[in-house]
């Protein structure tokens, strides 16, 4: 019997969303619970499994790499039965390291598969779509390489740029606006939600 989608569904998928800050401030155990233990997650510089993710985010935040997330409410679709969804969310990915006095604002959507186990939503799978990225120079112009730059799509090249210059490559070719690979998410995202589906 299919399960009545209510505000409370939709507030509770929001603030998975923005419990993203949770990686900012480094609380690794509350970026933990937004995931099922299954999870896995993909994104520039990481692959994987989402509990090896926040294991790896840890690591990064010991590094001279800082980064903030402006999170905006997603957009959700349910599936019929209400225990599934597929959100996209906005972001800003904000980055620094100030050892090159280098960073840069990554723009993003996150694609997530969400599902309700025992009455609890949680992401099951995350992937990434960029948009554009811009390099930032916090403490005045700093040279880049430009012929590193192009070796990324233009979408997210300053940020990628930025995780190699870091010790974080990026080592494939990731989604952006308008690609193939955006198009593969999103069918494949919306296939998995079933046949019937809820906006």
């Amino acid at each position: 019997m299919p399960i009545p989608i209510t505000l409370q569904d939709r507030q509770d998928i929001a603030d998975l969303m923005t419990g993203w800050v949770h990686r900012d401030q480094g609380r690794w155990d509350r970026l933990r619970e937004l995931f099922h233990p299954d999870a896995r997650i993909e994104i520039t510089w990481f692959e994987g499994a989402a509990s090896d993710f926040v294991d790896a985010s840890a690591r990064m935040a010991s590094t001279g790499l800082r980064s903030k997330h402006l999170i905006t409410s997603p957009t959700v679709t349910f599936s019929a039965d209400g225990t599934r969804a597929v959100s996209e969310t906005n972001s800003v990915i904000v980055v620094e390291n100030s050892s090159l006095g280098l960073g840069c604002n990554g723009h993003n959507r996150f694609i997530d598969r969400l599902e309700r186990r025992a009455g609890v939503w949680r992401i099951t799978d995350r992937k990434s779509v960029y948009d554009f990225a811009t390099f930032t120079f916090p403490a005045g112009v700093t040279e880049v390489d430009a012929e590193v730059v192009g070796k990324y799509p233009r979408a997210y090249a300053a940020l990628a740029y930025l995780l190699d210059k870091s010790g974080f490559p990026v080592l494939r070719t990731f989604a952006t606006q308008g690609s193939e690979l955006e198009r593969g998410i999103t069918e494949s995202a919306l296939a998995w939600l079933g046949d019937e589906a809820d906006a």
